[in-house]
């Protein structure tokens, strides 16, 4: 599978398609719990295998082209968040609409009421909580992985792990949440 000199080359078909295979799948995770869309996270993906062949990436294992691409991707899905939030505000601003949906049944309405609370409460997380948060659950990575994708130790993904779901349940309330 490996060149002659032992590395992943991103422009041979063979490689290109193994990596492919290895990372879409939690590549596409990470994508749509940030961008919040399946189209759009899709398609960021898509951009940052292309990215990936365009500079003609080598990588020494697999795992390296997976943290590459995990990083790529989650900077491109934030990117893409905030640009869509901006839009959205902007949107709302200039139509001074009312964008509230008006749930049928008392379970629907706690179900989106808790669902948005979550996700209020994980956006209002500093940057590096939020991070290892998503990594975590969305993405499925464990400590090791989500330590190499941040540049940071394992103990230190397993503190930040543990002080951004303190904050979650602060900022949520344990008994606030609807759980079905």
């Amino acid at each position: 599978m490996l060149n002659n000199d032992g590395w992943l080359d991103s422009n041979d078909e063979a490689h290109f398609k193994a990596i492919y295979l290895a990372t879409m799948p939690v590549l596409f995770k990470i994508a749509i719990r940030i961008a919040g869309n399946e189209e759009a996270a899709e398609d960021l993906c898509h951009d940052c295998l292309i990215k990936m062949r365009e500079k003609a990436m080598r990588f020494p294992t697999a795992n390296d082209a997976k943290y590459w691409l995990i990083r790529v991707v989650k900077n491109a899905s934030l990117n893409y968040a905030k640009r869509k939030t901006r839009e959205r505000r902007a949107y709302e601003r200039a139509l001074k609409e009312d964008h509230r949906k008006s749930d049928s049944g008392e379970t629907e309405l706690l179900k989106g009421d808790a669902v948005k609370r979550v996700q209020d409460a994980l956006e209002r997380l500093p940057e590096n909580l939020r991070a290892v948060v998503q990594l975590k659950e969305y993405g499925e990575l464990n400590y090791k992985e989500i330590g190499r994708v941040l540049g940071i130790t394992e103990g230190n993904v397993k503190v930040r792990v543990f002080r951004a779901r303190e904050q979650l349940a602060k900022m949520i309330g344990e008994d606030d949440v609807y759980l079905p």
